[in-house]
């Protein structure tokens, strides 16, 4: 009979793939031996494997170079990172090692593009997409970049207070670009981005505060929509109705030469993940040359802002099952070492999934189980996979230690979570490794951070001086 983990994971995917296999009977990620890592460190930890980040962008560069060539297109393609995903400093290293450029969407963002500045990552060559509502320090902090020389820095207006603002800071001329407000898709709970200028209103806004304005030369359209890059209906429509207000832009104002298509690129959460990104990007460059041909104006240069599809398929948190509780007839809850509020927090706010796998034991037998956290939290817990509506784990076994791992974890988890600072329940944030690789292929292996002590804690909440 078939009953063992490594049965039901066959049956149901196509195994092994390019990032998971398995070696001596123990799941390996990217050729990274996982059961090393918990023998060297110990659990929970949480790790960062850098060249993955590397080499999305190069596919993501790839792609677009080759839709470029097919279709003869005359404008360049310009890759840039969104910080707001991962700030960490090993993180923007490993992105701009690819000549890439940069997309901030507040105050000190501008301070960590001038640290990485400072240290010759960036350079005035590298492009600033400065993204965000814009008040104050933000304003204050994208003036001096500028006044200090970054002429690339394109502060992207999302209200129309934002020229007046900036321009009261930033001595001489500067770029500017505009964001469209889209639409979002029906089933959202209003009905416009609060982010940008509407379509309808974009035009007259350039006429009023923009075409006469000789401190001031709108160079970039930038269109993002909150559910991403999809091959559906609304994707494409939205696109088209963005294209129309660039080439009508562009009809009146010859400094325009750039189309911003925002992220949205979605990442791998499931062993059955099916996404055609070629495709994808081949027809949107398709798309945008036609409209453009049909339009009578010349075709702009490409900017994308990808930040989970940068660092997110870097990441991963591995925990121990520490205990098992039948609280029913049909429930049994496998109790994890840590807490999916404070580690993994986007499954516990937006019931969002990850890829999740044991890390050993996969010639065992298998039983249906929920995932629990160690919060006294009643939503602290994780329930169902994408593919399956259910967890299967191999069977709990206090004699023999379990290791589960969450893959594909690398965006937001950390900022949102509140790296360093409190935790709910005071459960500390698990140690974070750093994996590499040397000038030879050979795999290294980092501390980057300590789990959480009790002192570090109290100090936060004023009982340590």
């Amino acid at each position: 009979m078939n009953t063992k983990y490594i049965d039901l994971i066959n049956q149901s995917f196509y195994f092994p793939q390019d990032e998971f296999k398995l070696e001596d009977k123990n799941l390996q990620f990217h050729d990274i031996d996982l059961m090393k890592l918990v023998e060297d460190y110990g659990t929970p930890l949480k790790f960062t494997y850098l060249p993955q980040i590397s080499n999305n962008i190069n596919r993501a560069k790839g792609w677009f170079a080759k839709a470029i060539k097919k279709h003869k297109y005359k404008g360049k393609y310009s890759y840039c990172y969104c910080t707001k995903s991962s700030h960490f400093k090993h993180v923007l290293n490993e992105a701009l090692k690819n000549d890439i450029h940069i997309e901030t969407s507040s105050a000190f963002d501008i301070d960590i593009v001038e640290k990485m500045k400072a240290e010759g990552k960036i350079t005035d060559k590298t492009y600033v997409i400065s993204n965000g509502f814009k008040r104050e320090q933000y304003v204050t902090n994208i003036a001096r970049l500028i006044n200090n020389g970054h002429k690339n820095c394109i502060p992207i207006i999302d209200n129309y207070e934002e020229i007046d603002l900036l321009s009261q800071e930033i001595n001489g001329k500067f770029n500017i670009g505009i964001r469209i407000a889209s639409e979002e898709e029906p089933k959202f709970e209003f009905y416009t981005s609060r982010l940008g200028i509407g379509y309808k209103n974009i035009l007259p806004f350039y006429r009023n505060q923009v075409k006469d304005n000789k401190k001031v030369k709108l160079k970039m359209l930038h269109f993002f929509i909150n559910t991403g890059i999809r091959d559906n209906a609304y994707y494409w429509n939205e696109l088209s109705k963005c294209l129309k207000v660039y080439t009508s832009l562009k009809q009146i104002c010859p400094s325009l030469d750039s189309l911003n298509i925002g992220g949205g690129f979605p990442i791998k959460n499931s062993l059955a993940f099916e996404y055609d990104y070629e495709y994808m990007v081949d027809e949107i460059v398709n798309q945008i040359k036609l409209f453009c041909e049909q339009e009578e104006v010349p075709v702009p240069n490409i900017f994308t802002e990808f930040g989970s599809f940068t660092v997110g398929e870097s990441g991963g948190a591995i925990y121990e099952v520490l205990y098992q509780k039948q609280q029913n007839d049909r429930e049994k809850w496998n109790m994890i070492n840590s807490s999916f509020i404070t580690t993994l927090p986007d499954t516990w706010a937006i019931n969002k999934r990850f890829i999740m796998l044991p890390i050993n034991r996969w010639n065992d037998s298998y039983e249906r189980v929920l995932l629990g956290g160690l919060t006294c939290d009643s939503d602290d817990y994780y329930n169902s996979e994408q593919h399956m509506n259910a967890i299967y784990l191999p069977k709990y076994n206090k004699e023999k230690p379990l290791y589960l791992g969450f893959f594909n974890t690398g965006a937001y988890q950390e900022t949102i979570g509140g790296f360093g600072g409190l935790q709910h329940c005071l459960i500390p944030s698990p140690k974070h490794i750093l994996i590499d690789k040397d000038e030879n292929g050979k795999l290294t292996t980092e501390l980057f951070s300590e789990q959480q002590k009790s002192e570090d804690l109290l100090k936060i909440l004023g009982y340590n001086e």
